[in-house]
């Protein structure tokens, strides 16, 4: 599977041999508003289920979430908010956070195993960022936004590459600005959250940092089916 976050683009606006990849199915969740948001699930394997947001109206009309149901697993793929535009995107942010780890535990309840991919927009730890002291007030990595990481974690989910590389501080995001990642001045962003029934069959994660064409790079999960 290929899960892709703030794709922007509508399929209609892109040419059909450009929008296709052979051999995939084609998931696409776009906002309601124009260039904006927007996430994009390409996979290989048959979906069984597939849902298109969280049921709900004002997050979805964002175009954040795509559910694709395979075998036994649940794959999220998310763009979580940015909460960088004010207040109220931050209460927006942590509520969007509320939302999807209930409808996660909801999954696990009914018998799924659960990844939680993409774009959470927040660093977790100090490990995660190049500076973490001069951003305790951006949005980010406030203490609001941290602890629903946290929250996940307690709810029994597993930030698999922190619990396989404890001591890697790569990056997945680096501003445009200043020369960032040139100077390796990024944040860690990009995260599989696991279920504890997948942790045994997880064979590698890994940050594709070398991958460039974008101010984000991709992250691997390989799991064994």
């Amino acid at each position: 599977m290929i899960c892709l976050q703030e794709v922007k683009a509508r399929p209609e606006q892109i040419p059909e041999n450009e929008r296709e990849i052979p051999g995939y199915m084609a998931i696409w969740n776009p906002a309601e508003r124009p260039g904006y948001s927007g996430v994009l699930t390409y996979t290989k394997t048959q979906a069984k289920n597939v849902r298109l947001g969280l049921e709900h109206e004002e997050f979805d009309r964002e175009g954040r979430v795509i559910r694709t149901d395979i075998e036994d697993i649940s794959v999220f793929n998310i763009y979580f908010p940015n909460g960088q535009r004010g207040q109220d995107r931050v209460d927006f942010k942590l509520n969007f956070y509320d939302r999807v780890l209930s409808t996660a535990l909801d999954l696990e309840k009914s018998g799924k195993q659960v990844v939680i991919s993409g774009d959470f927009n927040t660093a977790h730890q100090d490990i995660d960022l190049a500076n973490p002291r001069e951003n305790e007030t951006t949005s980010g990595f406030l203490p609001s936004e941290r602890v629903k990481i946290d929250e996940y974690i307690y709810a029994g989910f597993v930030d698999i590459f922190r619990e396989m590389r404890p001591e890697d501080n790569r990056y997945t995001w680096w501003t445009y600005r200043f020369g960032a990642r040139a100077r390796n001045i990024g944040w860690r962003i990009d995260y599989f959250m696991i279920s504890q029934g997948l942790k045994s069959r997880i064979i590698d994660v890994d940050i594709l940092d070398s991958v460039e064409g974008s101010d984000h790079c991709p992250v691997l999960l390989e799991i064994n089916d």
